[in-house]
């Protein structure tokens, strides 16, 4: 017996099942599964030979008592109506056939039925008696005893013909047949979902009773995939006045264990000078954060005005928060799932991986005996936003590096005119890295917001909010269960759950409205 966890979960899945038969199919020519994602196969007709396929029959079954148990078919009525004339059949008996996925009365919309409808309705009443006095001045006829709507399609050569005008009172149902069932409907969209109403039934303002159905729709809301970019406009953060005033941390890892017992790197990021500064961790609690932040960066460079980090349990515990309080520093968590917050810590991270990839030995795993030089290759480049390197906005200067043929010097005259230099060199750089930052900013906005909605919400707002974490193909994108917006300050949300009560923050980007009819 084969002990596996995966096949333990399979196991108890399929006990609830009387399967019959299970039959091995060969990786190559097993299409079946995932037979809608897939290029289809050339010989399709292998796919209705009663031998293919996994040979099974299985009906769900139900405990009834200790002594009996019942196989039920899963028999959904999609489309359901209290009218008299709306009957099933429920006599099939379920042991000799195959289960039937889903079925509705069609009776609803038979001609007598709509006769009934259409004589209770005043509208259609009032288009009957205009006809009767001047039947050549309205697009309307009556045949067959119901008023029927003269139209024409340019889509077929602009025929005309004519097609029955539905009451007001078989609206609701009909969109019901033609988007929520799954026969009839299937949930497609509003021009599938027109034209399959179009050339059979009209009514006033039909396309936009058909839109309103569709967008009211929990069901599309829950699972549609956008085709817009994700709602939100970019929210730079304003370049600090200085140096080492606003600051972004970070985990990267884990990476594998070096055997100086590293596993993490804390990255730490100016957000003036975009200077970086990376600690290498054997582990990320918030003891060692703490620790690092304090000996390696607060020790070094000073108490920051700003702290921005996302919320995990290293940085938003009690031990930060004392720190917080006993120096006396702002901190900022960003919003979850939401990690262009603090974007420019986040990419570093992708930055400088790679680089301690390629200078690493694979064998020994030394990755962070190279941290420190690529850190300082990184810090002595010249940064594209700022258009100076962090280690001059810093210096004042340019660092001496190996490839320097003779160390730079200067020459003054008096002992003070270096301290005097040095203090112009430094404010004509940083005015003019502060301008650098906020054009390259604003044209970072200009190119995310292009096409971009931005959405505001109020509060008592009902909203879904995105799902993340393990989700399969066939899982809702979205949450269920509406929420309430409870908080705002564009573009975070605070929202609730209204059977939980739970509380969460949420981006704007996360967010779509709930639509309900």
């Amino acid at each position: 017996t084969v002990r596996n966890a995966r096949v333990d979960r399979i196991s108890q899945l399929i006990q609830e099942y009387n399967i019959e038969k299970i039959i091995h199919i060969n990786g190559r020519d097993n299409c079946l599964p995932d037979y809608l994602s897939r290029y289809p196969r050339d010989q399709d007709d292998d796919l209705f030979d009663i031998d293919y396929g996994i040979g099974m029959q299985c009906y769900c079954v139900h405990e009834k008592n200790k002594n009996e148990s019942v196989k039920a078919t899963a028999n959904v009525d999609a489309f359901v109506h209290t009218d008299p004339d709306t009957t099933l059949d429920t006599d099939t008996d379920v042991s000799n056939t195959k289960p039937i996925p889903h079925k509705f009365s069609s009776n609803y919309f038979d001609t007598n039925k709509l006769q009934q409808e259409q004589a209770r309705d005043p509208n259609i009443q009032n288009i009957i008696r205009q006809l009767q006095q001047k039947p050549n001045n309205l697009p309307f006829i009556f045949k067959d005893n119901l008023l029927r709507k003269l139209i024409t399609h340019t889509s077929h050569s602009k025929t005309n013909f004519d097609v029955i005008y539905l009451p007001s009172s078989m609206i609701k149902s009909l969109l019901y047949a033609c988007h929520n069932d799954p026969m009839t409907g299937g949930h497609f969209s509003v021009d599938r979902t027109y034209n399959k109403i179009k050339n059979l039934y009209w009514w006033p303002r039909m396309k936009l009773s058909i839109f309103q159905h569709i967008k009211s729709c929990l069901s599309c809301q829950q699972y549609n995939i956008s085709r817009q970019k994700r709602h939100g406009q970019l929210h730079p953060i304003p370049p600090p006045d200085g140096p080492f005033l606003l600051i972004g941390i970070d985990f990267c890892g884990p990476l594998k264990r070096t055997p100086r017992e590293n596993q993490y790197v804390l990255v730490i990021t100016d957000y003036f000078t975009r200077h970086i500064t990376a600690i290498a961790l054997p582990n990320c609690t918030a003891e060692t954060t703490a620790q690092a932040l304090f000996n390696e960066y607060f020790c070094k460079y000073g108490i920051p005005s700003t702290i921005i980090s996302d919320q995990g349990p290293h940085f938003q515990n009690q031990l930060m928060q004392n720190i917080q309080k006993l120096i006396g520093y702002n901190h900022i968590y960003s919003t979850p799932y939401h990690p262009q917050t603090n974007g420019i810590v986040e990419r570093f991270n992708s930055t400088f991986v790679p680089q301690i990839s390629k200078l690493q030995d694979t064998e020994d795993n030394n990755w962070d005996e190279y941290l420190q030089a690529v850190v300082f290759a990184y810090n002595s480049g010249v940064h594209k936003t700022t258009k100076y390197s962090p280690y001059e906005l810093l210096h004042g200067r340019q660092p001496r590096l190996p490839i320097h043929a003779r160390p730079s010097h200067f020459s003054f005259s008096k002992p003070n005119d270096y301290f005097t230099q040095l203090q112009k060199t430094l404010r004509i750089y940083h005015q003019a890295a502060k301008y650098n930052i906020i054009q390259q900013q604003q044209m970072n906005k200009n190119r995310y917001d292009q096409n971009r909605l931005d959405p505001h919400y109020n509060i008592g707002d009902k909203v879904l909010t995105r799902i993340y974490g393990v989700r399969g193909k066939l899982d809702p994108k979205f949450s269920p269960i509406p929420k309430i917006i409870i908080y705002t300050n564009h573009p975070t949300y605070i929202v609730k759950d209204t059977q939980t009560g739970i509380q969460s923050q949420v981006h704007v980007a996360d967010l779509r409205p709930v639509y309900i009819d």
